[in-house]
């Protein structure tokens, strides 16, 4: 678990007012990224990746190389064998990826704290707001973001099993 706020620290290094990269999104937008909704956005991402990534290596990994081969054969250039071929034989990898990128960035909470802080209504995420709520003894508040979270994995899980019937 520490190692997030590891992510968390090196995002505001990378994105910071002392960087270069956020010297020129602050002179872009006008603003920082730091404590954002973009930051909590980037945070998210940041972590989530690592799954996607797996998923759709293992994906594509398992792609048939003849079948790929034969696209080529029959005139298709790179771009679309990947478009025609590959991207739909990968797809139920890139899937799975998706749904477990989106509950691991659901649950995020280290990095997205430290780069995006915890401002309600601005970059607060269900996790702090469960932390807040539980902080604050409001425990009813701590149960409806939690069920929320619960009902959302739940769906994620029946959309899965539908897509692969």
């Amino acid at each position: 678990m520490g190692w997030q706020y590891s992510i968390g620290f090196l995002l505001i290094v990378i994105f910071g007012k002392n960087s270069w990269l956020g010297r020129i999104i602050e002179w872009i937008f006008q603003q920082p990224v730091l404590f954002t909704w973009w930051a909590a956005v980037i945070a998210t991402a940041v972590v989530a990746f690592p799954l996607m990534y797996q998923a759709a290596k293992a994906g594509f990994q398992q792609v048939d190389a003849d079948a790929e081969g034969a696209a080529e054969v029959d005139g298709a250039n790179k771009f679309q064998v990947f478009l025609y071929i590959s991207i739909p034989l990968a797809s139920k990898m890139i899937i799975a990826g998706s749904i477990l990128s989106f509950a691991r960035a659901l649950g995020e909470f280290g990095a997205t704290l430290m780069f995006a802080g915890n401002i309600p209504g601005k970059t607060q995420t269900i996790p702090t707001a469960i932390y807040v709520a539980i902080d604050s003894g409001n425990m009813t508040m701590a149960w409806l973001w939690v069920i929320t979270t619960v009902l959302i994995a739940f769906s994620m899980l029946l959309f899965i099993n539908f897509k692969s019937e």
